[in-house]
C-alpha cells in the first residue's frame, strides 16, 4: 500500500537559512574606514582653506594700512622738501598752491596757533594743501577737526581704509612714552587690533605702548575705555589683546 504524506501548505513552510542568505541577514549599512578617512581628508581640506583665507584677508588689511600710513608719510616729507614747510602750515598756501583754501601760521607745528592756541584749520588745510601740491587725491572740504580727532569725516580726511577719517596734527595722543607733543598721523577708530597688531610687529617693535607706533590714548570720537580694550597688560608688559579681539582700535605714528 502506498503511504500518503502530507505536505504542508505553502504559506506556513519555515525557509531554510542557506550561508548567502544567512550571510545577508548579518550585513549592516555604514561607512567603511576608507570613505570616513576620504571625508575627514574633505573637511580638513575645508577649514584649512576657510583659515588661509581668513589670513589672506587679515594679511590684506594689514598691506593696505602700511601703505595708507606710507602714502601719508611720502607726501608730507615730499611737501615740506619742496615748499621747505609742513602742510596745513604753509605761509604761502593761497599763492602757491592751486584752490588751497587758506594759509598756515607758519611757526613749524600743525594744529598749534599763535600763542598755542589750538588751530583746528590747520589740521584740516594738511589734507587740502596736500591734495592742492598733488601729493595725495581727494576733495577735502577744509572742515575744522579737532587736535585729538579719532573720527575724522572723509569729507575732511582721507579714509584709513576702515570708513574712519585719519588726523595729522601737532600733540601728544600715545599711551606711553615718551610724553612729548610731537607731530602725529593718528589712523582713526575702527580699525580690528589684530591688524594692528601684525602691522606693529611688521614695521616697529610689535608693543602697543613703546615705539614709532602705538596705540591711541583716546579722545575725540574714541574713549579712553575703547583704547583700554586693545591691550592688556602681562607681568607688567602691555601687549595687544587679541585674545578677546576689539573690532573698534586705533593707532599713532610718530614718524614725521
Amino acid at each position: 500500500m502506498n503511504e500518503i504524506r502530507m505536505i504542508a501548505p505553502f504559506k506556513n513552510r519555515r525557509p531554510q537559512l542557506t550561508p548567502t542568505n544567512f550571510t545577508s541577514s548579518k550585513r549592516q549599512g555604514g561607512f567603511t574606514l576608507i570613505e570616513i578617512a576620504i571625508v575627514l581628508v574633505i573637511i580638513g581640506l575645508l577649514l584649512g582653506g576657510v583659515l588661509k583665507g581668513q589670513e589672506l584677508i587679515n594679511t590684506a588689511r594689514v598691506r593696505a594700512l602700511n601703505n595708507t600710513v606710507d602714502g601719508v608719510t611720502a607726501a608730507w616729507f615730499s611737501f615740506q622738501d619742496r615748499y621747505r614747510s609742513f602742510p596745513g602750515d604753509y605761509t604761502q598756501a593761497t599763492i602757491n598752491l592751486p584752490g588751497a583754501p587758506a594759509d598756515g601760521n607758519g611757526n613749524g607745528q600743525v594744529g598749534i596757533g599763535a600763542g598755542g592756541a589750538d588751530s583746528p584749520t590747520e589740521r584740516a588745510n594738511v589734507w587740502v594743501h596736500l591734495q592742492a601740491a598733488g601729493y595725495i587725491t581727494g576733495n577735502y572740504n577744509a572742515a575744522n577737526v579737532a587736535v585729538d580727532e579719532y573720527g575724522c569725516s572723509l569729507q575732511t580726511c582721507p579714509d584709513n581704509g576702515f570708513g574712519v577719517g585719519m588726523n595729522l596734527s601737532f600733540g601728544e595722543q600715545v599711551r606711553g612714552a615718551p610724553n612729548v607733543d610731537a607731530h602725529e598721523l593718528i589712523t582713526g577708530r575702527g580699525i580690528p587690533v589684530e591688524v594692528l597688531a601684525e602691522l606693529d610687529r611688521k614695521i616697529d617693535d610689535g608693543e602697543p605702548e613703546t615705539g614709532a607706533m602705538q596705540l591711541g590714548a583716546g579722545g575725540t570720537g574714541w574713549v579712553s575705555g575703547d583704547s583700554d580694550a586693545c591691550q592688556r597688560v602681562v607681568t607688567g608688559t602691555s601687549i595687544y589683546e587679541v585674545q578677546a579681539p576689539s573690532p573698534n582700535c586705533a593707532a599713532v605714528f610718530r614718524i614725521f
